[in-house]
């Protein structure tokens, strides 16, 4: 099984987001993107994202938030700038997978998203096995996209920093809200309160 999809060892920080839809739980990987995870940890302890809405919600695809702006335009890391993406091969956008969003390479700050597509169209999975590892996807990803879904096309491109572990249900809950045009919800989604916690089992 890959990395990603395990849970956290007893011990471990993990992130809670407690929104007013119920709490997501996610694991943080530094492993793989030490600058995100190290960001993320620091704004939440901040209390950056306390009382932030999700602002970009689209069913079966994601939930974006992160933004104090509640726009999409807003936000910036711990750093006050931009900093540099992370692309680790084994770690992908997979559903349930939280990556960094941005406006392009080496942009990102504080908004991120969750990963909530769900299958893969059969034709890009016979396409992935005709070509094999030139793919890009070799066959333990291939087999990992075929069995939990995801957003393939990202890989590359959005950096991947967590998994949730634990309240995809709710994440399931709120990409089903109603939007507008602009794909943010009609009824506000709030993470109410984030916090580091040591996982316990």
């Amino acid at each position: 099984m890959l990395k990603q999809f395990e849970k956290p060892t007893v011990g471990e920080k993990v992130a809670v987001l407690k929104t007013n839809r119920g709490d997501i739980k996610i694991r943080l990987f530094d492993e793989a993107a030490p600058l995100a995870v190290e960001n993320f940890i620091s704004l939440i302890e901040d209390k950056y994202y306390d009382e932030i809405i999700f602002h970009r919600v689209i069913e079966n695809f994601m939930i974006q938030g992160g933004d104090p702006t509640g726009t999409g335009r807003g936000g910036e890391s711990k750093w006050k700038k931009s900093f540099d993406d992370e692309f680790h091969p084994n770690f992908r956008n997979f559903r349930g997978a939280v990556s960094m969003a941005n406006a392009g390479p080496n942009t990102n700050g504080s908004q991120f998203f969750i990963v909530q597509g769900d299958k893969i169209p059969n034709y890009i999975i016979s396409e992935w096995e005709e070509d094999g590892d030139k793919s890009g996807f070799p066959e333990e990803i291939r087999n990992a996209y075929k069995e939990f879904g995801g957003a393939f096309w990202l890989d590359g491109k959005h950096t991947v920093f967590g998994q949730v572990f634990d309240g995809m249900d709710v994440v399931d809950d709120i990409a089903k809200s109603k939007i507008d045009f602009m794909d943010k919800p009609l009824d506000d989604i709030v993470i109410e309160k984030a916090l580091i916690e040591e996982y316990r089992g």
